[in-house]
């Protein structure tokens, strides 16, 4: 057997009981902090900082410390780093659950994943907390009190939600995906430009001929619904044309949802030509609905869509089944989280803020004013 000598002076715990003249052929099955920044020639500082993303590290030290690390099974303690730094080197997600089923919804099942990725990154672990609704306030204050969590991410902003002001009280750092448009005070946000990305939909069905425009929005309370609706009333009002409540919904954003709607507004003496949707859910109860009704999706109603891009749930192929704005919902997770790590180690700098734009994707859901329309 050729020699397999150590990478450094220590070795694993089976192989404390070889005789002297065996341990040579001891391969480590760990390494640790000390071990590796003494094979690598550097200070323990500069190894830690570098794999935990710290920028003052040069590119080419942080990929040489990486691979020696991927190279001697450097696997970091993270509960020595947690007695170190005095951090609990954990993110909170309060869920409220008894009337918002927002565990079930694929968005925030491909929002958790993408952070996630970037908290095992960085050491960090994710805590979840599904608490009964009323019950959020307790559970933040808990989490502050027994230092169970670094840090929190605020889902589903409202227009006015006095989460945010909780926890500036209460001095647990957060970040919010999407954001509280009445707040004027700083604080970290992820958000897509929701008012914009409805805005160029809207205009896109109005190039196509489309007047009778439906919206079966998201709930309206909510911020990012209440952009959309702007962004739709936005564009009306650049053309000089009215909007028809009967043709304006706004709910949860379910399959169900969607049908109803538009069996009801297809049922109206002028029906919409063309369907706006805050969701892809709802947009697959709508076109039920069209069909449903004798009618076929993009010939005879236009359905434009948001569409988030969602690991398990695509928009069809290379051609996508809807017209939609589209963004990554699983890139906003990782982003967000790398946002909230900055801001928890780096409290006294601005909290960083962040605006997407969503690009618009024609797909085989939309079409011009079918020519009876027109005529009528």
């Amino acid at each position: 057997m050729p020699p397999r000598r150590s990478a450094f002076d220590g070795q694993c715990f089976p192989c404390l009981g070889l005789p002297t003249e065996l341990k040579a052929y001891c391969v480590p099955h760990h390494m640790n902090l000390k071990q590796l920044s003494k094979t690598l020639g550097l200070s323990q500082t500069t190894v830690s900082r570098a794999l935990n993303g710290y920028p003052e590290v040069s590119a080419a030290t942080r990929i040489r410390i990486e691979k020696a690390a991927r190279d001697h099974n450097y696997t970091p303690n993270i509960r020595a780093r947690s007695l170190a730094t005095g951090q609990a080197l954990a993110i909170g997600h309060v869920i409220p659950v008894a009337t918002r089923n927002e565990i079930m919804n694929p968005v925030f099942a491909d929002f958790i994943s993408g952070a996630a990725t970037t908290y095992s990154k960085h050491g960090y672990e994710l805590l979840l907390s599904l608490v009964e609704d009323g019950d959020e306030e307790a559970t933040y204050r808990k989490l502050k009190s027994r230092a169970s969590v670094d840090g929190v991410m605020i889902h589903s902003p409202q227009m006015v939600d006095p989460r945010v002001s909780l926890l500036k009280e209460i001095g647990l750092p957060f970040a919010v995906h999407g954001r509280v448009s009445t707040l004027e005070t700083p604080y970290c946000w992820l958000d897509v430009n929701n008012r914009a990305a409805f805005r160029r939909a809207t205009d896109y069905l109005l190039d196509l001929g489309h007047r009778r425009i439906a919206l079966i929005n998201g709930i309206e309370t909510q911020d990012f619904a209440y952009q959309r609706r702007s962004g739709f009333q936005d564009a009306m009002a650049a053309r000089g044309l009215p909007i028809d409540p009967a043709l304006m919904r706004a709910n949860e954003m379910t399959e169900e949802i969607g049908y109803r709607a538009i069996r009801e507004m297809l049922a109206l003496p002028r029906p919409p030509t063309a369907v706006m949707t805050s969701s892809m859910i709802t947009a697959i109860g709508t076109r039920r609905g069209i069909e449903d009704a004798g009618l076929i999706m993009g010939r005879d109603v236009s359905v434009l869509t948001h569409d988030d891009e969602l690991s398990y749930f695509q928009n069809g192929g290379e051609t996508p089944i809807f017209t939609s704005t589209r963004s990554s919902v699983r890139e906003a997770g990782r982003r967000l989280a790398e946002h909230l790590i900055y801001h928890i180690n780096h409290p006294d700098d601005p909290p960083p803020q962040e605006l997407l734009d969503a690009d618009l994707r024609v797909g085989k859901s939309t079409g011009p004013v079918p020519a009876t329309r027109i005529a009528s």
